[in-house]
């Protein structure tokens, strides 16, 4: 098995197509094709089903593929190494992130470390937690910015630092009668109308879990993958939220109150489990900033 094969392999399987991965390896589909029939014959199994359209994975093709690329990723960080000793730091670092971070200030982060190391070529993709979490798994990540996840076994092969923690709070509209306590004890929301994120965000199994505890059951009538719709359905009174303290620091009409016996809201790194992070990745997780809060 050679590393070209690989890596024809997880193009065609991320292309989902063997033209459109010939194109991206700038290689002859002909050449492409005959790679991955000799890799085939090699393992005794059929890695895709091919129609007229498109390919699919079999599942020894989707077995491989999370191989494959922890295989191709550790060579990459073998050849990052070698440059690093040298005195150069070069590669491309791709890093998963949240909307919010609250006292991670990712931008900055990633500013200063690019102005240190110009010859890293860096990749940013954000998303929810669990997604990002799945895709530290599969290696398409180096490593990414998370929410700490409620059921432990959610984040199995990979390996979470905690960084920091807040508080959450009531978010409501700036009519609504509780706008103006100082804090107010979950058992109060029982009859509130709920906007919240999709369920399997980290962020509203906390709430979940502090919400059953607190013997209340809620009603979410509006489910959200983004900050700001959640904030302006809070501020034009659609509904309540509880959300990390962040949020209040946003431009919005919603009023935010401490809640008494607040959940907590963790941010973690993640990074994958067992394999040796590149050279790129261990420089930024080395940074003065990207280190727990004490």
């Amino acid at each position: 098995m050679e590393l070209r094969q690989l890596e024809y392999f997880v193009a065609v399987a991320e292309e989902r197509h063997f033209t459109r991965a010939a194109a991206r390896m700038h290689v002859a589909q002909s050449g492409l094709s005959s790679s991955i029939r000799s890799l085939e014959r090699e393992l005794g199994a059929r890695l895709f089903v091919r129609n007229t359209r498109s390919v699919h994975l079999t599942d020894e093709g989707h077995a491989l593929l999370t191989e494959a690329r922890h295989t191709l990723a550790n060579v990459s960080a073998a050849k990052d190494a070698v440059a690093a000793v040298q005195g150069l730091l070069r590669g491309t670092l791709t890093v998963g992130t949240l909307q919010c971070l609250g006292a991670v200030n990712l931008t900055a982060i990633l500013a200063r470390f690019h102005a240190s190391h110009p010859g890293v070529e860096l990749r940013l993709r954000q998303g929810g937690s669990t997604d990002l979490i799945e895709r530290v798994r599969a290696g398409d990540l180096d490593l990414a910015f998370v929410s700490m996840p409620f059921d432990e076994g959610a984040a199995s092969g990979v390996t979470l630092t905690p960084l920091t923690a807040e508080p959450m709070m009531l978010a409501c509209g700036p009519t609504h009668p509780l706008r103006d306590r100082d804090a107010v004890d979950l058992r109060e929301l029982c009859e509130e109308t709920f906007v919240d994120f999709y369920p399997g965000w980290v962020t509203r199994d906390v709430v979940d879990q502090a919400m059953a505890a607190a013997h209340v059951e809620r009603r979410v009538a509006f489910e959200v993958n983004d900050v700001h719709w959640l904030l302006d359905l809070v501020g034009y009174g659609l509904g309540v939220a509880v959300v990390p303290e962040v949020f209040s620091h946003k431009k919005t009409a919603a009023r935010f109150i401490r809640l008494a016996a607040a959940p907590t809201w963790h941010i973690a790194i993640a990074t994958g489990t067992g394999r040796h992070p590149s050279a790129a990745a261990t420089a930024l997780l080395a940074r003065d900033d990207v280190k727990p809060t004490p």
